[in-house]
């Protein structure tokens, strides 16, 4: 099986698709608030599974850092009204120092490619 990568740049690629699981880059969002941040978070999410040919009901696992878990209760908002509750996904959240001080939440998704 060919391994196709989208978005590539130097040291990551956005989407990596190997037989039909979608694998995508940590994503993040702005915003001032961790809501914010992950609304924008998630619809880059919605974006880069639709170029793969899947959605959010395709996501198989979430891996979900958050800057303070303080804030858990805030993204779960974001997160519960934007996950297809039919079809959730195997999920993580746990706390780690991100990228930048500025970065409240980032995601990190593995989705499979529908038929």
């Amino acid at each position: 099986m060919t391994v196709k990568r989208l978005h590539k740049g130097s040291r990551m690629s956005q989407i990596v698709i190997y037989n039909r699981t979608i694998y995508l880059a940590g994503q993040v969002g702005t915003g001032s608030t961790v809501g914010e941040q992950t609304a924008d978070m998630l619809a880059k999410v919605d974006r880069l599974l639709n170029e793969a040919g899947a959605s959010k009901s395709n996501i198989l696992s979430a891996m979900i850092w958050l800057s303070d878990m303080a804030n858990f209760a805030e993204m779960n908002l974001v997160w519960d009204n934007w996950i297809d509750s039919d079809n959730p996904p195997a999920r993580a959240c746990g706390e780690a120092r991100l990228a930048t001080a500025e970065h409240l939440v980032e995601v990190v998704i593995v989705a499979a490619k529908p038929d």
